[in-house]
């Protein structure tokens, strides 16, 4: 618990980049999962600015909507290569959600080769997870599905700036599932917003 969005961003960016060292002095790399969205502005502009040897770090993507160029601002792409990738340049490869049905099968073979040691995991005002809305599947063993988006969720990525009118918010995005999200050794979850506390106080307290 940190006193402003600030102070949460350097603090999970500290312990990132200690698992990231650490994974790297114990076998040579490290596998990294990266959400997107207003919530985790600070956690990755702390990040890069952490001293970690990149050019031994693969970056994995979480999702992406589906026929959403990736000149738009509203794209995950385009977000992470402009506030991450940019910032780290010597970046082993960075793997990304396109958006189409078809990119999924390269995703899941690239993504399956070996754990993803951290993931940066936000959550949603619906306490969606990527874009998994509730109720999300949780019995598919697939690495990356196509997901209808709720309207609370669309509602949000209106209400964050990324489109003027609910209307423009794409109605179906490429998502990694929860299962594979559950994959990563350890999750990092940063929610710095008070608009998310019930989603929190739901995902700790829920029986079901």
């Amino acid at each position: 618990i940190c006193e402003n969005p600030e102070k949460l961003g350097e603090s999970a960016a500290k312990e990132t980049a200690e698992i990231l060292r650490k994974c790297i002095a114990e076998k040579g790399s490290a596998r990294i999962a990266l959400s997107t969205g207003a919530s985790q502005f600070d956690t990755i502009k702390a990040l890069v600015k952490e001293d970690v040897d990149w050019s031994k770090v693969e970056m994995f993507h979480l999702d992406e909507y589906v026929d959403l160029p990736i000149t738009h601002k509203a794209s995950f792409r385009k977000y992470l290569q402009e506030r991450f990738v940019d910032f780290v340049p010597t970046l082993k490869k960075a793997h990304f959600v396109d958006g189409t049905v078809e990119g999924i099968k390269k995703l899941t073979e690239e993504i399956t080769k070996a754990p993803i040691d951290v993931g940066l995991i936000g959550i949603g005002e619906n306490t969606h997870i990527a874009f998994n809305d509730p109720p999300a599947n949780f019995d598919t063993k697939e690495s990356y599905i196509v997901v209808n988006l709720d309207e609370a969720c669309r509602k949000q990525q209106m209400g964050e700036g990324w489109f003027k009118t609910f209307d423009e918010v794409p109605k179906q995005a490429v998502s990694m599932t929860v299962h594979q999200i559950m994959q990563c050794k350890m999750i990092v979850s940063c929610v710095p917003y008070a608009v998310k506390a019930d989603a929190v106080y739901k995902t700790l307290t829920a029986k079901e």
